[in-house]
């Protein structure tokens, strides 16, 4: 005898507009990201009072990489499911094509979009570590707030940029009027 977990189904959502429903996702999205990943690099870097790019026990490459890496992924994935949803249930304006594979879209886009983060993010910091000398120390504080606004940053694209690419597939959802030619 096997059991079997029936998924939960998703919540019923209200009906609103697709630019009110990504604002809501964005606040939702970017606030605990600035804060938490401001907190974590300030509890990290304070251990030291200092920090480089590459070099040392906590420096600025270790926190940054792996949240260029990771947030647009999770982003992404999150964010086209929740607008595929809300257009399954007619929440929003617009319906998804029911031939377009869904689950490919967010692997292909959100290994695209951590690449693609990551090697920016890296490159970015080459070039300060290539503009600044060896043994230049950067401020613990203001690095927690450069990873923190870079949260932000990286949160808000990645609320608009999947759903910009999810656009292709989507259209206004139309109604239909039955007239009585009779009457």
């Amino acid at each position: 005898m096997k059991f079997k977990i029936k998924p939960k189904p998703p919540k019923k959502l209200k009906k609103t507009t697709l630019k009110r429903f990504l604002l809501k996702r964005m606040i939702y999205y970017v606030l605990p990201n600035v804060f938490f990943n401001f907190i974590i690099a300030y509890a990290s870097f304070k251990e030291l009072g200092y920090t480089h790019f590459f070099s040392g026990e906590q420096n600025l490459a270790r926190l940054t990489l792996p949240m260029a890496l990771f947030l647009p992924v999770v982003l992404t994935i999150d964010i086209i499911k929740r607008v595929t949803d809300a257009a399954g249930q007619g929440a929003i304006e617009f319906t998804v094509d029911e031939q377009l594979n869904i689950k490919k879209l967010m692997t292909k886009l959100s290994i695209l979009h951590g690449v693609i983060t990551c090697s920016l993010v890296l490159a970015m910091l080459f070039l300060g570590q290539y503009n600044f000398s060896k043994d230049y120390k950067l401020d613990a504080t203001a690095m927690a707030v450069v990873v923190g606004t870079l949260a932000g940053i990286l949160s808000v694209i990645f609320v608009y940029l999947p759903v910009w690419r999810l656009r292709r597939w989507m259209c206004k959802r139309v109604q239909a009027v039955a007239v009585d030619l009779n009457a």
